[in-house]
């Protein structure tokens, strides 16, 4: 879900060519359950191999994220380990939505509603142990870094984005920056257009800098991660009734602290829970940043084995063939 704050933060469209020859961390769960949840067929059925597998995971592994790589644009996935107790709850309010999505989804199919079809199959998502898997063993072939976080892949990615060892973690959600990642970039792994009331709006790449975030709101990063604690996080679906960023905000820069603040709110959560499952949530300081080339081989074989066709796993594996005089000699290092 992430905290729904991104009206209040200010942000700036950037280029694909000026994040040439960066590192970038992904929050890997977040870019696979966004390739299952938009490339899907008309119904929204998800892609499916000739065996009734789901392939759209792949289908975007493949093809954007090959496209960034062609950008020089260098990428490390970092996966969710054991997720926190207080996330218990947010999960089993995503299964309660999936399962009403899915009886809406039936009734849409019963009635052959194409769109209403779309609109709830992307509602009934489940991203498998079966999907994670292989995506990791498909992003290795593509010689990309899988770090595996102890807990939250976004808490994890921050840290590496701390240390300098990337250049920022890209995530459809705010989340990292209440981990204290320097640099957020949002929309870089989605379609380029994005389809509105019928008509189709190009979508850039956005840049959320935590420090110029911090000024323009005039806090401080506690503060931030009381204003969206506030409004709900995965910790506590739901915040604090009838408080929205705005007010969140205003709030916090009258009462500046936690103490203060949650003492003019009627929470019904423990938010000294809350704060401290943020500070307390586990890293790993012992990984390896390595880029590789690709293992054709290895990357023939698993869409071979889901039934793409020779045509798009020959273009693929072209985009794939170290180009000198352009960008992928720079990506092996």
């Amino acid at each position: 879900m992430g905290v729904a704050i991104t009206s209040i933060l200010p942000k700036k469209e950037i280029t694909f060519q000026e994040l040439q020859g960066k590192k970038v961390a992904v929050d890997a769960s977040n870019v696979i359950y966004q390739f299952l949840a938009s490339i899907r067929q008309p119904d929204g059925t998800p892609l499916m191999d000739n065996n009734g597998n789901i392939t759209s995971h792949l289908v975007g592994l493949a093809s954007r994220v090959s496209n960034l790589m062609e950008k020089n644009i260098k990428l490390a996935f970092v996966f969710d380990g054991k997720p926190p107790e207080l996330k218990f709850e947010e999960s089993q309010r995503r299964r309660e939505l999936k399962e009403k999505a899915q009886e809406k989804y039936d009734e849409a199919k019963e009635e052959d509603n194409k769109e209403n079809m779309f609109k709830y199959s992307r509602q009934t998502i489940k991203l498998t142990k079966e999907i994670k898997e292989e995506s990791k063993e498909f992003i290795k072939a593509l010689g990309i870094p899988v770090i595996q976080a102890p807990s939250e892949a976004e808490a994890q990615a921050s840290f590496m984005a701390e240390k300098g060892d990337v250049f920022a973690v890209v995530s459809q959600d705010i989340d990292s920056l209440l981990y204290s990642t320097p640099i957020l970039i949002r929309n870089l792994t989605v379609s380029s257009k994005k389809r509105i009331r019928g008509t189709y709006i190009k979508i850039n790449p956005e840049i959320y800098d935590l420090n110029h975030v911090l000024k323009t709101l005039d806090i401080n990063k506690d503060q931030l991660l009381a204003l969206s604690i506030l409004v709900g996080t995965d910790f506590n679906p739901g915040g604090v009734f009838r408080i929205g960023p705005k007010t969140a905000l205003k709030l916090v820069q009258e009462h500046k602290s936690f103490e203060k603040i949650f003492a003019n709110v009627d929470a019904e959560f423990n938010w000294k829970k809350v704060y401290a499952t943020f500070k307390s949530m586990p890293i790993m300081k012992d990984y390896q940043l390595k880029w590789q080339e690709p293992n054709v081989d290895k990357v023939q074989d698993i869409l071979q084995k889901h039934d793409f066709s020779e045509d798009r796993i020959n273009k693929l594996l072209e985009k794939l063939k170290p180009k000198p005089q352009k960008n992928l000699d720079k990506w092996f290092n």
